[in-house]
């Protein structure tokens, strides 16, 4: 087992490599850099700019330097100092951009996560067993319909009936009242009010599929010979789905776990663009749209590298729990 894990683990160094190379290309890619950006946004407001101004921008920028220097620049400052440089579109650090941001994203994405599981894994063991009654179809005609409707047009199908038929406006994480105001328990209270809608929206379409995934495994492991001997050892109806089918069901809802670290980072971002969410995915999103290269770069490197570091953490589990999977794992090895 140590030495699956050790192999893992190192097979992530040259991943990560390639992801901070990847990242760096991905925002090079778009045509112009922030000097032309900012020089856009001073002509739109009447404002004169002229080429020597906009060299030494440049220059005090480092645009002018070769590709693989900037490069060596930004990666050497994240390794080092863990600094991702200066968001020019946000006008301070980029580490403090994503780090006022992070609370949010985060406790919003591993709430709507548990709710997923809590929900997703019971109700489909509970269809996989009762497979073609009243409730499985009701169940399936459900989760085709949330995994059909993005949760970005939910999110302002609610809004719109909210404001028209409630009058109530749906959209932030805070009362008007509160924004600005210090933390107290009237200011936590306000945030748990309004966090409730962001959970549902992104677990909505969790939910579904995962519901989807733990009933068509479930089906399959049910139809297996070692389900009909634990029954005819006398086993309860639920010890046997408990211990046995259910155990190895799970796999692929526990090798989902991947996507769990890089989706708590990024979490669903049209959604949160729609109800004006101060998380990551808006900040990711105007970075893009500024070609603000740190804030951009700095978004992808770390979603990337989860993307990773979680993979590996998903496999450790999966061995932990599927013996076949960690002996399999050392013999290839």
């Amino acid at each position: 087992m140590l030495s699956y894990i050790a192999m893992r683990f190192l097979r992530t160094i040259p991943q990560l490599f390639l992801i901070s190379v990847l990242a760096f290309i991905i925002i090079q890619l778009p045509p112009g850099d922030i000097v032309e950006t900012q020089i856009q946004n001073l002509q739109a407001s009447g404002a004169t700019v002229d080429q020597r101004q906009a060299e030494l921008l440049r220059k005090q920028y480092g645009l002018d330097r070769p590709v693989h220097l900037r490069y060596l620049l930004w990666i050497g400052k994240i390794v080092t100092k863990f600094d991702f440089g200066y968001s020019y579109a946000f006008q301070k650090p980029v580490a403090d951009v994503i780090k006022e941001r992070m609370g949010y994203t985060f406790a919003i994405a591993l709430l709507s996560a548990i709710l997923t599981w809590v929900i997703a894994i019971p109700v489909g063991v509970f269809v996989a067993v009762k497979q073609y009654s009243l409730a499985d179809y009701i169940v399936t005609f459900f989760t085709f319909i949330g995994m059909a409707v993005p949760g970005f047009f939910l999110a302002l199908v609610i809004m719109y009936i909210a404001l028209t038929k409630f009058g109530i406006r749906v959209g932030g994480l805070f009362s008007p009242e509160y924004m600005v105001a210090p933390w107290s328990w009237g200011k936590f209270l306000d945030l748990l009010s309004n966090m409730w809608l962001p959970i549902v929206l992104l677990g909505i379409g969790g939910t579904a599929g995962t519901i989807r995934t733990m009933r068509a495994m479930m089906l399959d492991e049910l139809r297996k010979q070692y389900v009909m001997v634990a029954r005819a050892k006398g086993l309860s109806e639920l010890q046997v789905i408990i211990r046995y089918p259910m155990r190895l069901a799970i796999n692929p809802i526990i090798s989902g776990l991947m996507w769990l670290l890089p989706w708590l980072f990024s979490g669903g971002t049209l959604v949160e663009i729609v109800l004006n969410l101060p998380t990551a995915g808006p900040a990711l999103y105007s970075a893009l749209m500024a070609e603000d290269m740190y804030v951009a770069g700095a978004y992808i490197l770390i979603i990337g590298a989860l993307t990773s570091i979680s993979a590996v953490f998903s496999d450790i589990l999966l061995a932990a729990s599927d013996p076949r999977i960690r002996f399999g794992g050392v013999e290839g090895v």
